[in-house]
C-alpha cells in the first residue's frame, strides 16, 4: 500500500504504485510482487541487484514505514489446513468400520481444500501474465506437477505391484490434481478481474460442470471447475475481510456452527455419498439425476464457505512454533501422498487395533507428526530442485526480456 506520509528533505518522492491489488497487512513485499500460495519464491533479479555490494546505499527516509514481513496468520492457516488434509487421508481407510471416523472425515473434507483454495486465490491477485510471473508459475507449479506425476507413477508401479500403470501428464494421479487446478485458476486471473459478477459466474460454471459427465478426466477438469468459486472468492477478498473473521464475536459464533456441522456429518454418514465432497465427478457419475448436481453444488458451496470462515476465525494471528512450517506446505502436501498411498499398498491398516478408538487416535497423531516433519525447512530445501527449479535451460531470463524490449523500443 502507498505511504500516506509525504517525503521529507531531499529524498526523492516514491514511485507510483503498481496497478496490482494491495498486499495483505504484514505480507513480505517480494511475496506481494510474485504471490505464491504454497511455496516460497526465489529472489527476483531486482532484489538481487538491490543487495549488490557495489550498489550505493540509500539513506533511510525518516517518514517511511518499516518494511513489512510475512503475515503469520496466512502461514498458520496454511499449516493447519495441510495438517487437516493429512489427517483426512489417514482417516479414509478407517471409514468402513467407524462412524465416528467417517463423520470426522466428512466434516474435514467439507472445508479443508476450500480453505486452501481461497488462500491460493488471495495470493494470486497480483498475477498479470507478465514474463516474471509466468516464469514463477512454470517453476513452482508446472515443474513440480511434471516431477511428482512421474514420481507417483513409478511409485505406484513399484509399491502396488502394478507395472502396467500408465504414465500420463493429462490425467493427474492422486494429489497432483491441485497443481493443474492452480495453474488453470492462476492464468485465468486476468479474466476474473474484468468479469462484472465473478463469483456468481464461477458458481454457475461449477454448477454446470456438476451436471456434465462429458467433461471427462483430462486434467481433472471436474475438480478444476467445481472448486473454482473458492479461488475467485479469494481473488476478491481484502485484508478487512480477514480482519472481520478475527473478531471475538465471530469466533464465538463459530463454536455452535461447528458443533452443528459435526452433528450433521454424523447424521449424513449413512445417507450421503462422500464422492460429493471430492468434486471430481458429475451427478450422473455418482448415480444421481442431473439436477442434483447444481443443487449439491450450491448447498456444499454454502456449507464449505461457512466452515472455512469458522476455521479461519480460530487461526492464530501471532507467530507460533508452526508459523515457519506454513512456507513448506507444498512440500508436505506432495510428499505425504507417498505415505498415504503406501500405507494402503503395504497393508498398514490391517491390524484390528488400528480401527479401535485408541488406534484411530494413534493414526491421527502419526499423520499430524508426519506432515509436520515434511513441512520443515530442511526437507523443503532438500527438495527445492523439484519444487522450485530455476528452469534456466527452458525459459528466458529477465535480462533477455529487457534486452528484447529495448530492441523493440529502439526499432
Amino acid at each position: 500500500m502507498t505511504n500516506s506520509l509525504r517525503p521529507t528533505g531531499r529524498h526523492p518522492a516514491p514511485s507510483p504504485p503498481l496497478t496490482s491489488p494491495d498486499p495483505p497487512p504484514g505480507t513480505d513485499p517480494a511475496e506481494a510482487r510474485d504471490p505464491d500460495d504454497l511455496a516460497d519464491g526465489v529472489p527476483t533479479p531486482r532484489s538481487r541487484r538491490a543487495e549488490h555490494p557495489l550498489t550505493t546505499p540509500v539513506p533511510p527516509d525518516p517518514g517511511a514505514r518499516p518494511a513489512k514481513q510475512r503475515d503469520p496468520f496466512f502461514d498458520n492457516a496454511k499449516y493447519l489446513a495441510i495438517v487437516l488434509v493429512a489427517m483426512g487421508h489417514a482417516w479414509e481407510p478407517l471409514t468402513d468400520q467407524s462412524r465416528t471416523a467417517t463423520a470426522l472425515y466428512l466434516f474435514v473434507y467439507a472445508f479443508h481444500m476450500p480453505a486452501f483454495i481461497l488462500i491460493s486465490g488471495y495470493f494470486s491477485r497480483g498475477f498479470d501474465m507478465s514474463p516474471a510471473r509466468v516464469r514463477k508459475l512454470l517453476s513452482t507449479v508446472v515443474a513440480p506437477y511434471v516431477v511428482f506425476e512421474i514420481a507417483y507413477t513409478f511409485f505406484k508401479r513399484w509399491a502396488d505391484d502394478d507395472p502396467g500403470h500408465r504414465l500420463s501428464l493429462l490425467d493427474p494421479w492422486y494429489l497432483t490434481w491441485f497443481l493443474i487446478a492452480l495453474f488453470v485458476w492462476r492464468i485465468s486471473t486476468p479474466l476474473w478481474k474484468v468479469v462484472r459478477w465473478p463469483v456468481p459466474v464461477a458458481l454457475g460454471i461449477a454448477a454446470l460442470a456438476s451436471a456434465s459427465p462429458s467433461i471427462g478426466d483430462d486434467f481433472d477438469l471436474q475438480r478444476v471447475l467445481q472448486f473454482l468459486p473458492f479461488f475467485v472468492i479469494g481473488l476478491y477478498a481484502r485484508p478487512e475481510h480477514f480482519q472481520l473473521l478475527r473478531r471475538r464475536e465471530v469466533r464465538l459464533l463459530s463454536v455452535p456452527v461447528t458443533v452443528l456441522a459435526l452433528a450433521t456429518a454424523w447424521w449424513a454418514v449413512p445417507r450421503m455419498d462422500t464422492g460429493w465432497l471430492y468434486h471430481s465427478n458429475s451427478a450422473q457419475e455418482l448415480g444421481a439425476p442431473w439436477w442434483t448436481g447444481p443443487v449439491m453444488t450450491f448447498a456444499l458451496f454454502g456449507c464449505s464457505l461457512l466452515l472455512t470462515a469458522c476455521f479461519l476465525s480460530w487461526v492464530p494471528r501471532r507467530r507460533t512454533w508452526f508459523t515457519v512450517l506454513g512456507a513448506g506446505t507444498l512440500c508436505g502436501y506432495l510428499l505425504h501422498g507417498f505415505l498415504a498411498k503406501g500405507s494402503r499398498f503395504w497393508g498398514w491398516y490391517d491390524p484390528a487395533w488400528l480401527h479401535e478408538p485408541h488406534g484411530q487416535v494413534f493414526v491421527t497423531l502419526v499423520a499430524g507428526a508426519a506432515i509436520t516433519l515434511m513441512c520443515t525447512p530442511p526437507v523443503r530445501h532438500a527438495l527445492r530442485f523439484a519444487l522450485e527449479p530455476r528452469l534456466r535451460w527452458a525459459v528466458r531470463s529477465d535480462a533477455v526480456d529487457v534486452a528484447r524490449g529495448r530492441a523493440r523500443d529502439s526499432g
